[in-house]
């Protein structure tokens, strides 16, 4: 069996020990989609949703759902996070919602995972807040834009 992080050389999982690393400043910022009829974003945007004001507490969720990555993730390690920005931006054209999440730490692993889960859960709290009146509503395009700090240094997606 090949050696991969993860997986210590009998083949287990294992956390990896990341002890030994620096700590360096390091961010990571995630995107995602959440696609619904034109009604149901127009009644998020002009906050007519008989729920309340859905971005606020779709904000709050992800900004919570980054600081508890660990507890869902088994592998993840525990970061101390130092900032969370999720922004939530109203695309009429597409009838969605862009959420574009920001993470960031001094610590000794990334914070990719914490900006993605962030993500997730921004828009799955805009689905469960509007699924009585859009079942059809479509979670898209997740994925990692940027990262910078550790050892790999700074990536950005082309």
């Amino acid at each position: 069996m090949t050696y991969t992080p993860h997986f210590n050389q009998a083949g287990e999982a294992h956390m990896v020990d990341v002890g030994k690393k620096a700590i360096t400043e390091r961010a990571a910022i995630a995107e995602g989609y959440i696609e619904m009829h034109a009604e149901t974003l127009q009644s998020i945007v002009a906050g007519e949703h008989k729920k309340g004001d859905v971005l606020a507490v779709a904000r709050i969720a992800g900004i919570m759902a980054s600081k508890k990555t660990a507890e869902l993730i088994p592998l993840c390690h525990p970061l101390p996070i130092t900032h969370v920005e999720i922004n939530l931006t109203a695309d009429s054209d597409n009838h969605r919602i862009r959420c574009q999440t920001t993470v960031k730490t001094t610590g000794q692993t990334g914070i990719e995972i914490e900006a993605l889960c962030a993500t997730q859960i921004a828009l799955l709290t805009i689905y469960d807040m509007c699924k009585g009146v859009d079942r059809g509503m479509v979670i898209q395009s997740v994925q990692l834009l940027e990262k910078q700090g550790g050892k790999s240094g700074h990536w950005q997606r082309l």
